[in-house]
């Protein structure tokens, strides 16, 4: 579309009015899109200004609706499960240690560290260990949008180290009512305070959630990101952010909160529905004033044990029942409304929305609703699909939560000389090299053990993974570990002349020929 404009001289030139998206996502002309005019706002303003109705409507469907709180537990239990479980993965050739000694230090860690994180001190509440509070924190997280971890050192009676961990629900984090002039200039949103340079500098805290009913003002704390002396760090942010500048994360809930309350609705229509309609009621129309119409009343006593008549008839005392037998009043007719239930469409459209639900939460319908009624190849492609997703944030619960908590963790045990870590302080890199570590999961499962076993030995054999790698993935289990109570085994076998099942012990590397062709 073109219009006439002129120019310095009085020359008319065509004016372009829509080209590119303008004739198409873009386009105000067109009908479909015509009324379709959402407003642009930065990250706070989309997001800070609506937090206060996702976050309880979130919960409420968590608490009161059976699909979002299965789809949340399901993220839990398989990012999650009973605990990202550490390995420590020091760098031990730049830290020039021999083998013997990286050993001692390996078994030194693991043992210091079940000793804290196995321990219910760890938790500032003392009601959970490390990693309880790993599902409590990620569980908070998806739910509110995000959660808090404070990092405070109190020293308790009985407990070996000092550290704990805090954890704060989302809405406890907000802006304090008497600094409105930093929250007008921008430098404090939603209990978030920035520097000149954007940086996070600090958060604020009230010292009681926001919807407590005991009337009590609240008072604010302000934390520091980092210590001003020490540089540790003293609060942990978790949150998914979408957009550059956001300070703030959205529920998982939120893009589907309107289809998830339409669907439990619509169930509960539906439900209500079938019940009605399996329900057998007869109504009865009489004249005679009797109040026990079929004579059950022993001869001489009242029908009502009170001594009163019966009401019959009464419009507070019609209702559907099974199997019930309703009175009425002389003239009244009971007109039965058939509700054609079952409906033989509940099933498809529900399962069309389910797939809509699952696609927003990158969780597939079969593991929503824990139905594998698929081939096998469907089946385990949604289930590779899923695990994609999980182990994206399985990484991101292990850098935001578990990894700085383990470092803190680790220098208090290296000040207590409890771990042996010379020159740790002297240079960051060294730091890094003694704190680095992996953090494993629950394994993935397998929808058919042995065809995916055989899959991991051809891994394995030509190189494409490792023996450790397969361990880990397919049971959970270190490789390392599982040699060494082979070992045992075979050696108790040997000392009682026990044999395996089937014949003579063989060594697994001279029937790899017969293995594979069996494959």
């Amino acid at each position: 579309m073109m219009a006439q404009t002129s120019g310095k001289i009085g020359r008319s030139y065509p004016a372009v009015y829509n080209q590119g998206y303008g004739d198409h996502g873009a386009s105000r002309r067109k009908k479909s899109l015509a009324a379709w005019n959402p407003m642009a706002g930065d990250a706070e303003e989309d997001i800070h200004q609506n937090l206060e109705d996702l976050r309880p409507r979130a919960r409420d469907l968590y608490m009161g609706g059976s699909l979002a709180n299965g789809a949340l537990k399901t993220l839990r239990t398989n990012i999650i499960g009973t605990g990202l479980r550490l390995k420590p993965a020091f760098d031990a050739d730049f830290l020039r240690l021999s083998e013997d000694q990286a050993k001692r230090l390996k078994a030194q860690i693991e043992r210091e560290f079940a000793l804290w994180a196995e321990s219910k001190d760890c938790d500032a509440s003392g009601m959970l260990n490390f990693y309880e509070l790993q599902q409590l924190a990620y569980l908070s997280w998806i739910m509110s949008g995000d959660t808090f971890a404070l990092l405070p050192l109190l020293p308790r009676k009985h407990a070996t180290y000092d550290l704990r961990v805090r954890i704060l629900e989302a809405d406890r984090c907000s802006t304090p009512t008497e600094q409105a002039e930093q929250q007008q200039s921008g430098k404090i949103r939603s209990g978030v305070e920035v520097d000149a340079d954007g940086m996070v500098a600090a958060y604020w805290f009230s010292d009681r959630h926001p919807g407590s009913r005991d009337f009590l003002p609240n008072k604010w704390r302000r934390v520091q990101v980092l210590g001003d002396k020490s540089g540790r760090r003293n609060v942990l942010h978790l949150f998914e952010p979408e957009r550059p500048e956001q300070r703030r994360g959205v529920p998982m809930l939120a893009p589907v909160i309107e289809s998830l309350k339409q669907l439990e609705r619509y169930t509960n229509a539906e439900l209500m529905a079938a019940v009605i309609s399996g329900m057998f009621t007869v109504f009865i129309e009489t004249e005679q004033e009797d109040g026990d119409p079929f004579g059950l009343a022993p001869v001489g006593e009242p029908a009502n044990p009170t001594g009163e008549p019966l009401p019959v008839g009464h419009d507070s005392d019609l209702k559907m029942g099974n199997g019930a037998v309703q009175f009425l009043q002389p003239g009244e007719k009971a007109t039965i409304a058939n509700p054609g239930r079952p409906n033989s469409g509940f099933d498809p459209f529900v399962n069309a929305i389910l797939r809509q639900i699952g696609s927003a939460l990158e969780l597939p319908p079969e593991m929503m609703m824990k139905s594998f009624t698929s081939s096998y190849s469907a089946s385990r492609a949604a289930f590779l699909e899923a695990w994609k997703m999980f182990r994206m944030r399985r990484s991101w619960m292990s850098a935001d939560f578990c990894q700085p908590i383990y470092e803190e963790w680790f220098v208090e045990g290296v000040i207590k000389g409890r771990i042996d870590a010379p020159g740790i302080f002297d240079d960051p890199a060294l730091f890094k090299a003694y704190t680095r570590a992996e953090w494993h999961g629950p394994s993935q499962g397998q929808l058919d053990p042995v065809k995916e076993v055989n899959a991991a030995i051809l891994r394995v054999k030509h190189g494409y993974s490792s023996h450790q790698r397969e361990a880990a993935e397919l049971t959970g289990t270190e490789y390392e570990s599982n040699i060494r109570q082979l070992a045992y085994e075979q050696q108790v076998r040997q000392q009682y002349s026990i044999s395996l099942e089937g014949g003579e012990q063989t060594n697994a590397t001279d029937n790899d020929e017969e293995d594979d062709s069996n494959i």
